[in-house]
């Protein structure tokens, strides 16, 4: 599993449930006398689809917040690894260098005899 992956999901699960509970909200059913009251239920379901859009507005706002802080820790987690990358790419370089350096050094001192 990627490193990166836990804390994207560990920044995001808490909120699954509210965005589900959200996406799903329980509307006005019909009655058998829904005939009678087709307006006063038709205003009652607009109500309730409008504040459904609403409470979805406000959180579709707060899971844009929450994905831009991930993706901010992540381009910084990704930059830190590009440097200690770049670290790690000095050091090689530097241990082929002295490693062939050496190589040398005892070649000389065995032919030299």
């Amino acid at each position: 599993m990627p490193a990166w992956l836990m804390p994207v999901l560990k920044s995001v699960l808490p909120y699954v449930g509210t965005i589900v509970s959200a996406a799903a909200p329980v509307f006005t059913k019909k009655n058998a006398d829904a005939a009678a009251n087709q307006t006063i239920l038709l205003q009652q379901q607009i109500t309730e689809l409008q504040a459904a859009a609403s409470a979805n507005d406000a959180h579709i706002k707060e899971l844009a917040i929450q994905l831009q802080n991930t993706v901010e820790a992540l381009e910084k987690g990704a930059s830190l690894a590009d440097r200690r990358h770049q670290w790690i790419l000095v050091f090689c370089i530097l241990a082929i260098i002295i490693s062939v350096m050496s190589l040398g050094t005892v070649l000389y001192f065995f032919l030299a005899r």
